[in-house]
């Protein structure tokens, strides 16, 4: 066609949009929404990403470097941001260089400012764990010593809110702390041990680096030294060990990358704000030549699956979803498409006329969702960073990869409309001026190509994943061609739905049926949904796998809410202060239930008040089970013995719980119920008969367990070099028994350890309410406790919480957003090509409310088989990626690769439920709400 033609084709398909206005801003919708999502993650992922100077500034502030002394007498080997390091120490007997030397006999901060002079060092990351008042009571909480006003901390300490503390009794605090405490800027609040010594709440201090902290910072000087003197027994007293300062240099002052590696001679490790700007060649850097000496070519195939997949499906989403709206277009253009081929207009005019109204509307569609994914960012900006737990970097907007993504929306609008535009090509003059031309009945050929599609390429996805096979083309491939054939499949799956019409009321039989009559505008309608909807199904599954493998690595200390009051400091060996404090808990927190005494036996004999003075007790493998090195007297003996198999498995990592308490516990049954969820009369008439309980596989040998009791080692035990003390070992009557909580090793009664020679020390209570206190309460009940004795340790098992993501929380906001905006404009679009059909119902005398029923139901059948082809669909790159995963993440024992991770794939029912029930209703309640009741009559031509 020549540039006229074009041109001619452009103004009829701009003015066609101009005129038909509702069906054009649907059209518009439907591509700028997958380019709203993908142009919205963009802008996220690269506002996450921190330039150089943005690195520099939560690293170090505005000074030079952050110098850490990591190995004194040692040799570093870094990457150049210092993230990543190696240390080596020389071996006993060789030569030490002479950096070694004065490394091993210098004191870091003094060595420091000799390799750097003029330097001023700035201590950094001192915090410590105290409690401290609150509105409700009293909370654990960091408190760290900076001073705010210094310009050194800007970027990496920033006072967001009020002013820095000036003078000593002022303090800057964290918004999470203030939003668990319920104080405000202007309260007071005192530290433990100091609460005739009140500070004051001046403002609000900002990691962005980190907005989960729950902190306070005092001047240098304000806060350490005083809870020192308040409490010389539990607080670290004397003069501070800091092993990282903030390096101020004088002006001019930089430290480059030979200088670092100067530094590096030394022990320490640095990060320096010239490297960062200025970073050295590869070649340039040791760290790396020595990561290559001993690491093989391996690649994280999985991370280069994710790069491809997540951009491939968007791809084929925006062609899927743009695919009906040019398809309704240009059927509802079918008589105007009609005279211009009455008018002498060949089949390329035609499809000129098509394609023009595709690049039209493409590049509004592609401009507009640009435009709205930036803005959306812009304005939810906010919560973003703090659900992810960081600021961005800065707000960056990459012109180059949003006009790709423009382009990419334009060009996929552009082949959306291929198909529309050959079939309005190949339409009869006649059917097409009087709007005639019945509905194909589905091809079962395709249709079963179709099938073959769907499970080939879920195959291939699946093959390739767990094989590691070429998974980049084999996960995206498998996964691209699955949906097609889905897409394939749409006629024939229709027609089977239409089947389940004789079971339904009126107006959803009539709507099944019609979707059913009307494929061809059906099935483009269902497959926009089945698009949006696969997106989001994906994203959810591989979301929740990912939630779940972390909840399966997450270890706690105790039952999911339970609460224990820890006897330790002033208190221990006091029965009747301990008593005191134990009734506080109860009185305070209210119904914790059932209370267990938990007690710990002791390599010494009797009752024991001085704490692990009194030695320690453990439970031993059985002894074909156990490692020889366990036995060994010598450490020559236990380095021989070290390379046993069980020695190996042994310091694999254990799946085991444990409990805050220890691993070998004395109790009654009371203890049983509350640590390890057992309530099983024949395991609490073995404790009471002596026997002690096993709830660890490999203990038991000969219906015994072998536990070791070790004493402290005495001063002439550790002069000669031996800090192991003086051992025995014990054999008890145990029974092995299987405990829904396995938090302990061993369980045994008092009498039981009274008759193996071992002694007893409480260790403290533990209570199992119906459900977990509050904060408010504990918060209350740790200020009682504090004003009784403020050493004693409370905790409540608040369960696992998942780690928030800001780039996995923006992907899965924008893919519901597609999913739901889709599934209502792909439904509109079905909707406004039914209209003849309405005016049909109004003329033989249908009432509005009968017409608005009608349109909801065709309508929502549109959403749910849209919706339930999506669920399949979704599910194949998400088990596939999962899989990949797995197959990509070694599990080391002892240095040594033993296989991989086994994939942890779930699925989220409960929100998949949502949306296969939702998003039909949300589309029924839209279409009959913007139906009218009153419609004028159309002319049907004829």
């Amino acid at each position: 066609m020549k540039p006229s033609a074009w041109r001619a084709a452009l103004r009829i398909a701009r003015r066609d949009a101009a005129r038909a206005k509702g069906r054009s801003a649907l059209v518009l919708a439907m591509i700028a929404l997958p380019v709203l999502g993908v142009a919205g993650v963009d802008v996220i992922a690269r506002s996450t990403q921190l330039e150089p100077a943005e690195q520099a500034a939560r690293t170090m502030g505005t000074a030079q470097a952050s110098v850490t002394s990591t190995t004194p007498g040692g040799t570093v080997l870094q990457s150049p941001d210092g993230q990543e390091s190696t240390s080596k120490v020389p071996e006993q007997g060789a030569a030490k260089t002479p950096a070694q030397q004065r490394s091993a006999a210098t004191d870091p901060a003094q060595l420091l400012t000799e390799l750097l002079p003029g330097a001023v060092l700035v201590p950094t990351g001192q915090s410590k764990s105290t409690t401290t008042t609150t509105a409700e009571g009293r909370m654990t909480t960091g408190v760290d010593e900076v001073d705010l006003t210094d310009p050194v901390w800007r970027g990496k300490l920033n006072v967001v809110e009020g002013s820095a503390p000036t003078r000593p009794d002022q303090l800057a605090a964290t918004r999470k702390f203030l939003d668990r405490s319920g104080l405000r800027i202007g309260d007071r609040t005192a530290f433990r041990g100091l609460d005739a010594r009140p500070y004051t709440i001046t403002g609000v201090a900002e990691d962005p680096a980190d907005l989960g902290q729950t902190l306070l910072y005092g001047r240098p000087g304000a806060v350490f030294e005083p809870l020192a003197q308040a409490d010389p027994v539990s607080a670290e007293t004397g003069r501070q060990n800091w092993t990282t300062w903030l390096v101020k240099l004088p002006a001019g002052g930089r430290i480059d990358w030979p200088k670092v590696k100067e530094l590096n001679d030394y022990g320490f490790s640095v990060a320096s704000r010239d490297v960062l700007l200025h970073p050295p060649a590869r070649s340039e850097v040791p760290y790396y030549a020595e990561q290559e000496r001993y690491s093989s070519s391996y690649v994280n195939k999985s991370v280069l699956a994710v790069a491809a997949l997540v951009p491939g499906m968007a791809l084929l989403e925006i062609v899927l979803l743009a695919g009906p709206a040019f398809a309704v277009g240009a059927r509802r253009s079918r008589r105007q498409l009609g005279l211009l081929a009455a008018g002498g207009g060949d089949r390329s005019h035609v499809r000129a006329v098509v394609l023009a109204g595709g690049a039209v509307l493409g590049t509004g569609g592609a401009v507009l969702g640009l435009l709205g994914g930036t803005g959306l960012v812009a304005l939810l900006r906010g919560p973003l960073e703090e659900y992810g737990g960081q600021r961005f970097g800065h707000f960056d907007v990459q012109p180059l990869d949003l006009l790709a993504v423009a382009l990419v929306g334009l060009v996929t609008g552009l082949l959306a409309a291929v198909v529309p535009a050959v079939q309005a090509s190949r339409q009869d003059v006649v059917e097409a001026l009087t709007g005639r031309g019945g509905s194909k009945p589905a091809n079962r050929l395709v249709a079963v190509l179709g099938a073959v599609m769907v499970a080939g390429g879920t195959g291939l996805a699946l093959l390739c994943a767990v094989t590691n096979t070429a998974p980049v083309p084999g996960l995206l491939g498998g996964s691209v061609i699955a949906e097609i054939g889905m897409l394939l499949c749409t006629p024939l799956l229709i027609g089977l739905f239409g089947r389940l019409g004789r079971h339904l009321p009126l107006s959803p039989r009539l709507a099944l049926r019609d979707s059913v009559r009307n494929r061809g505008r059906t099935a483009p309608a269902v497959a926009a949904v089945m698009a949006a909807v696969a997106g989001a199904v994906a994203v959810g599954i591989y979301h929740a796998s990912d939630v779940e493998q972390q909840r399966q690595d997450y270890r706690p200390s105790l039952p999911a809410g339970a609460v224990a009051l820890l006897q330790g400091g002033r208190g221990e060996g006091d029965a009747a202060r301990y008593a005191t404090l134990r009734d506080t808990v109860e009185k305070d927190l209210g119904k914790l239930g059932e209370r267990a005494e938990v007690l710990g036996p002791t390599a010494t004999p009797g009752a024991c008040t001085t704490g692990y003075a009194c030695g320690y007790v453990r439970a031993l493998m059985a002894p074909e089970k156990r490692c020889p090195a366990d036995d060994a007297t010598t450490d020559e003996e236990r380095q021989a013995t070290m390379g046993d198999p069980r020695c190996v498995a042994m310091r694999s990592l254990s799946d085991e719980l444990t409990n805050m308490f220890g691993d070998v516990l004395v109790g009654d049954p009371a203890l049983l119920h509350n640590l390890l969820d057992l309530h099983d009369p024949a395991a609490e008439q073995a404790l009471a008969a002596g026997k002690a309980l096993v709830f660890h596989p490999d203990r038991v040998a000969g219906g015994k367990v072998t536990l070791r009791a070790e004493e402290e080692p005495t001063q002439a035990q550790i002069d000669a070099g031996d800090y192991r003390g003086t051992t025995r070992d014990v054999d008890v009557a145990a029974v092995e028994v299987d405990a829904p909580l396995p938090f302990a090793t061993v369980v045994m009664s008092p009498e039981a350890a009274q008759r193996a020679g071992l002694g007893i020390r409480p260790l403290g209570s533990l209570w199992l309410p119906a459900a977990a206190p509050s904060d408010s309460k504990v918060q209350r009940t740790s200020d009682h406790l504090g004003k009784l004795d403020d050493t004693v340790y409370l905790d409540v098992e608040r369960g696992f919480r998942a780690e928030r993501s800001v780039k996995m929380a923006g992907l899965t906001a924008f893919a519901a957003l597609v999913a739901l905006g889709a599934a209502g404009i792909a439904t509109g679009l079905a909707a406004t090509d039914s209209q003849q059909d309405l005016a049909t119902l109004a003329a033989v005398g249908a009432s509005g409310g009968i017409r608005r029923r009608l349109s909801g139901f065709q309508c929502g059948v549109i959403a749910a088989m849209g919706t339930v082809l999506g669920l399949l669909c979704g599910a194949v790159p998400a088990v596939a990626l999962r899989l990949l995963e797995a197959r990509n993440t070694q599990v080391w024992i002892n240095g040594t690769p033993v296989g991989h991770e086994d994939a942890v794939i779930a699925v989220p029912w409960a929100d998949l439920a949502a949306l296969l029930i939702g998003l039909p209703v949300v589309a029924v309640l839209l279409a009959a709400l913007l139906t009218r009741s009153r419609i004028g009559l159309t002319r049907r031509a004829g």
